[in-house]
This record gives structure tokens, sequence and C-alpha cells, in this order.
């Protein structure tokens, strides 16, 4: 598995022209002409069933879909725990879903920044920094609170979006995104607490962490912190909101070796017409999640990987992100031909 992750990488890490957010827009527009719907705001309280067979699912709002197929991405917890409920499990099931470790979590920390970023030394890559070799130790700290403890996170990635695609820059400002990983557990007394009204202590210690990150990022970037113009930290419980993450994984399932390969969970469920698909399954990261996507994709159809990657449109162009020189012309172009969306069509998604 880290060796196809690897190659994936060493064959190119490539990034949407646009940011990520036209990977989620293609999607809209591709379920529009086929006749789909894409709900927002708009929980599933439950899976429905009947026996061992889907029939479709109840949002929150008492609302009832059907349907003989659900796609689930949600992790495991949250399909079998909670959306279907233990009791309609099989005991092996059960015990597989009981038994599950999941994947650590993480501080994000998203900024805005008018500093010269080619000149502090970053391009379009992603950097780790870790302040000492012992490698190994920093990431079997990142399952623990020992972040916490620390001055500065001992291990931090960093990546500025801006610098992949530069058409982002507005105004002399690059967007980046630093993370550093730590345990669910330094935040699980306020587990409790709403989204947007958590305790004071709770913000503090936000703020505080924040500046922690910011203070070891200025020791590979001097002088950065007079430069952030806007940031903002997520938390283990900012993925468990925003993801519905089982303790706020980021990978879903922990990647050990009985939880990987046939030991992770099938496309295929126990249920007829309830399929998987996500992080817990194949594998996880932007090309294991994709990967999975397809392997659910062929489940439902009955198909082969050759019939769902039949090109309908324009090839791909590649653009190095380092000559940036090369860019106002190409996207003069692209909007004359109306490749690249407009703001109208942005509001409209």
């Amino acid at each position: 598995m880290h060796a196809g992750i690897t190659s994936h990488y060493l064959n190119g890490g490539y990034y949407p022209l646009g940011g990520a957010f036209t990977l989620p827009r293609a999607f809209v527009r591709a379920l529009k002409r086929a006749g789909g719907e894409i709900r927002l705001q708009c929980r599933v309280k439950r899976i429905l069933i009947e026996g061992k067979k889907v029939i479709g699912v109840e949002l929150e709002s008492g609302e009832e879909i059907r349907s003989d197929v659900v796609i689930s991405n949600a992790d495991p917890e949250i399909t079998f725990g909670k959306l279907i409920g233990r009791d309609h499990l099989s005991s092996k099931l059960r015990q597989k879903v009981d038994g599950v470790k999941y994947s650590t979590s993480c501080l994000s920390l998203f900024f805005a920044t008018d500093m010269d970023l080619r000149s502090a030394g970053l391009d379009s890559g992603n950097f780790w920094f870790y302040e000492n070799e012992d490698v190994d130790k920093i990431y079997t700290d990142g399952l623990t609170d020992a972040l916490l403890h620390e001055d500065t996170p001992p291990g931090m990635f960093l990546t500025a979006t801006t610098l992949k695609d530069p058409s982002k820059i507005h105004s002399g400002h690059h967007t980046c995104e630093s993370f550093a990983f730590v345990g669910y557990g330094a935040f699980e007394k306020w587990a409790h607490t709403k989204y947007g009204a958590r305790p004071a202590d709770y913000d503090a210690m936000k703020e505080d962490l924040a500046w922690r990150m910011v203070r070891g990022l200025e020791k590979h970037m001097p002088g950065l912190s007079k430069h952030i113009v806007y940031y903002s930290l997520g938390t283990p419980l900012t993925n468990e909101h925003y993801l519905n993450a089982t303790r706020g994984n980021l990978y879903g399932i922990e990647k050990s070796p009985q939880q990987v390969g046939p030991m992770a969970f099938s496309p295929r469920t126990e249920f007829d017409g309830l399929f998987l698909c996500g992080a817990s399954t194949l594998s996880h990261g932007v090309a294991g999640v994709t990967a999975s996507g397809m392997d659910a994709a062929k489940a439902v159809l009955n198909c082969g990987t050759r019939d769902l990657l039949k090109q309908h449109g324009a090839s791909l162009t590649f653009l190095p992100s380092e000559d940036v020189s090369v860019w106002p012309e190409y996207l003069k172009k692209k909007m004359e031909r109306g490749e690249v969306a407009r703001e109208d069509e942005e509001k409209e998604v």
C-alpha cells in the first residue's frame, strides 16, 4: 500500500486547476446532467432495511427516500453502528465493527499570508518538517496528546495551495494548510458540547495551539507570524463535526496489518443493496478513496474498470506549477472557450 502511494507521488502529485472545489463542482454538474439531485445540510438519520435488504434512508427531517441501492462513504461505526444499528448486524460483522481501531486525528491550521513564499523557500510541493531524526517516535506520539506538552509540534505538514495553482492568488495573498497529528483523547472532554458554542477554555486552547503551530512553521519561514492576515484552527472535534468521522479520524480505520487488504471493509456488505466506499475500504488519501469509489461503482453496476474509465470529454492539460509565466495566456484561452467556470457559475453551485 505504501509503495503504491509513494509511486503516485513520484509520478506527480497533481492538483486541479481552480482548487479542490473543482472536484465536487464537476460531480455536481455530471449528476445534474444525469437527472440526479444533491441535498446539502441534510443529515441521514438511519438506513432503512427489511431483513438483510436495504430499502432506502430516513432523513432527520422524517422524510424517507426509497431506493434499492444505498452507498455509504461513512466509516464503519457511523454506517453499521449508528445508521443501521448493531442489533441488525450478524454476530461476525458486529464483532468486526466492535473491534475496529480508528486512525489518529490532527490539528488543522488554515491561514492566508501576504508573505513572498517563494522567496521564503517554498515551492508547489508538500513539506514535512521534523524536529529530530526519530521520526518513528514523532508519529507514535501523534497517536496521543504528546503535542499538547510541546512548545511547538515536533512534526508538521505544510502546503501552499496557491503555489500549486497560481491562478488562485488574490491581492497578493497565499493560502496555506498545515497539519500536526494529535489523538482524539485530548479533546474528548468537550465532545458533548455543540459546535459553534464550545466553552471558553476550548477556544483558548485552540488559540494557543494555533500559535504554537505558527511558531513551529516560523522556524523554517522566519517572520511568518507578522505576515498572517487570516487563520483558523480545526481540532479532532472539528473533523468530527464536518466529516462525521468517528473520533475525528483522518484516514478511516487504522492502517494496521490487521485492518488493511482483505481485513478492511469490502465495497459489498451483508445487506443486499448496501455498498461502501471511502478510507475504511480499499485505501485512504485522494487516490485511495477515488479507487474505492470506482470499486463501489463496479459492484453496483456489475461492470469492469474499463467501462468506468471511458473518456467523454477533453483530455487533461498538465501545467508546471513553478513556470508561472505560462499561466496567464493559458487561463485567458480557457476562459474564452468557457472551460473555466465564471463567477456566476460558482454562485449557482
